[in-house]
């Protein structure tokens, strides 16, 4: 039943969507229809002229009168085909960029409504599965949205003009042919369900190879350093085989839905020869209307097969649309609350008040009455094992998620009730793991900040360390970064990330393992950079190197229960609690390195 309930969807209710996308095009699309139609009816005049001139012209006994109507009959002949090769002309290339377009289009509202989706929807969808919805679901859309309107229209013209000209040659015939194309379109509509099946289990398939290749690719320097080339290559081989599977049950669904359209199209060649001969001999029917007959048919199951053809691109586009709006009625968890207003210039004042929050398809809540007051300017770490909450905490302040319980506010204000923008445009993130965009070092600085002059950008890079590096490049600012950054060490995209910061310039800074990945070198260079960020601001820092945390205005020390200490350094330090022992478990341990 539900299977049933979906095909009803894809094709009632996403066919009207799916129209949609031809309203910006209306003009172009009338144009296309015009030639189309053009088409159509040039097609239908060739055999009617065939026709009169064996039935009524070849047979005149006076020679002279035969040349004197060929000749214009030719030329006009010719007339009909110069235009239907211009119309032809028109549908094939402006046809196609009218679906060009909406593909265009379509892929554009795609991607802005995957970027309006909350965290939450990219922790259950690979990178992958994503990009094979944006690129390679919408491939086939193209094709529908140019073929789909004209081969119908066309196909329309055919089918009508060549059955009332078939009614009026011969009956009995027309029937024979009418019930023959009773059951090609029975055999298509109920083999249709089918057809459907086979092209969604093979765009899912070919989703899971994308995702594959790109989780391997992204990880490719792990891949090698671990030498597990085999097993990645076992992962897309798997992979692989099943695309193969779903292709080629794919291929023998078509394989029986042509073969079984092309028996039945011979079938009524045969019996309409055979049935035709008899009405000749019989003397109900002349020989130049049984050959306009047999020309009919060809043309009549013309547009038929261009419409058995169809049914296969119709199921391979719906299915591509039907994926790409299974994305768009993904209605993002985390969005404005109506009436949400714009926060302005926060002081930023955090208040966590009773907040209890649970990831989705976790056993067991990772908050649970959580409290926690922070004074604007302050900045306060974090620190416990892993696990306890510590980066969900920084997760929930920028509304990554949504809380299951008690509140978050903002000098007084719930975020909630804030707008995201205005929200989040209050708050840069320092991550361990830095994402650089493939492109140029200034344009990495500037992320988000677009309208930052050159002076500004490059006090940015001072402020954060990075600015003399950044001079050493062939091309300074300009130089481009590689994906991901892959030209710099860690310490360098960290720099640039704190870089990106102080452009950005927010009242509230949140540091999460900011340095952990780095040396010894590298993190003091860094940590002096945060620690020009940090000042004036309220500062949330997650830390297991605690040697970076010691200044900070109070330490939180948590566990699964929540929060089992807080004071400053020297206030642990003297309590001798959880703090001191991790405190002195770092620190014996890097001495006795040192000493060795």
């Amino acid at each position: 039943m539900k299977n049933k309930d979906n095909n009803k969807k894809s094709f009632a209710s996403y066919l009207p969507r799916f129209v949609s996308y031809y309203k910006p095009y209306k003009g172009l699309l009338a144009a296309d229809m015009f030639f189309a139609m053009v088409i159509g009816a040039t097609g239908l005049a060739f055999p009617w002229i065939m026709r009169t001139l064996i039935n009524e012209v070849f047979v005149l006994s006076d020679k002279g009168r035969i040349v004197e109507i060929l000749i214009p009959a030719g030329i006009f002949m010719l007339a009909l085909y110069v235009i239907e090769g211009l119309a032809t002309k028109f549908v094939t290339s402006w046809g196609h960029i009218l679906g060009a377009r909406i593909e265009r289009d379509m892929r554009q509202d795609l991607f802005t409504h995957m970027e309006k989706l909350s965290f939450s929807f990219f922790d259950d969808t690979s990178t992958g599965q994503m990009v094979s919805r944006i690129i390679t679901d919408l491939q086939d859309i193209t094709e529908l949205a140019h073929h789909g309107p004209e081969n119908l229209l066309i196909s329309l013209i055919k089918i009508i003009g060549a059955f009332v000209i078939l009614m009026n040659t011969h009956v009995g015939l027309t029937m024979v042919l009418l019930i023959f194309t009773v059951l090609m379109g029975l055999f298509t509509f109920f083999y249709r369900k089918k057809m459907f099946r086979s092209f969604m289990d093979n765009r899912v398939k070919i989703a899971n190879v994308n995702a594959i290749v790109n989780d391997s690719l992204s990880g490719i320097r792990t891949v090698q350093s671990y030498s597990q080339e085999e097993v990645e290559l076992e992962k897309f081989h798997a992979g692989n085989q099943q695309f193969y599977q779903s292709k080629k049950n794919m291929y023998t669904v078509m394989g029986t839905y042509h073969s079984t359209n092309g028996f039945l199209q011979g079938l009524l060649y045969v019996v309409t020869i055979v049935a035709g001969g008899f009405y000749v001999v019989r003397g109900s029917i002349k020989p130049g209307d049984l050959y306009l007959f047999v020309l009919y048919i060809n043309m009549f199951l013309q547009p038929v097969r261009t419409l058995i053809q169809f049914n296969e691109q119709l199921q391979q586009g719906m299915t591509g649309f039907f994926r790409m709006c299974q994305v768009l009625d993904t209605a993002p968890e985390i969005q404005d609350l109506p009436g949400a207003i714009d926060a302005g210039l926060l002081r930023g004042n955090i208040k966590f008040e009773d907040v209890t929050f649970k990831y989705k398809d976790a056993d067991e809540s990772v908050l649970t009455d959580f409290s926690l007051d922070i004074n604007a300017k302050h900045t306060v770490a974090l620190v416990g094992p892993s696990g306890v909450g510590k980066s969900t905490i920084c997760s929930l302040i920028p509304r990554f998620y949504d809380v299951d319980g008690g509140a978050i506010t903002i000098d007084g204000l719930d975020i909630r009730q804030m707008t995201l923008r205005s929200l989040r445009d209050n708050i840069a993130m320092v991550q361990q793991d830095v994402y650089l965009f493939n492109s140029s070092v200034r344009d990495n600085i500037a992320y988000g900040q677009y309208d930052a002059t050159d002076e500004q950008i490059i006090a940015a890079a001072k402020q954060a360390n990075i600015h003399d590096f950044i001079m050493t490049l062939s091309k300074g600012y300009d130089t481009m970064v590689g994906e991901r950054g892959v030209r710099f060490s860690g310490g360098e995209k960290q720099r640039i990330s704190i870089a990106r910061a102080f452009l950005r310039n927010p009242p509230i800074l949140i540091l999460d393992e900011a340095t952990s990945a780095l040396d010894n070198i590298s993190e003091r260079a860094v940590q002096e950079s945060l620690d020009r960020l940090s000042r004036d601001r309220t500062t949330i820092v997650i830390a297991h190197r605690l040697s970076t945390v010691r200044n900070a205005d109070e330490i939180l020390v948590l566990s699964d229960t929540g929060i089992t200490e807080r004071g400053t350094h020297e206030g642990l330090m003297a309590q001798g609690g959880e703090y001191a022992g991790y405190y002195q478990v770092q620190f014996d341990g890097l001495s006795e390195k040192e000493s060795a």
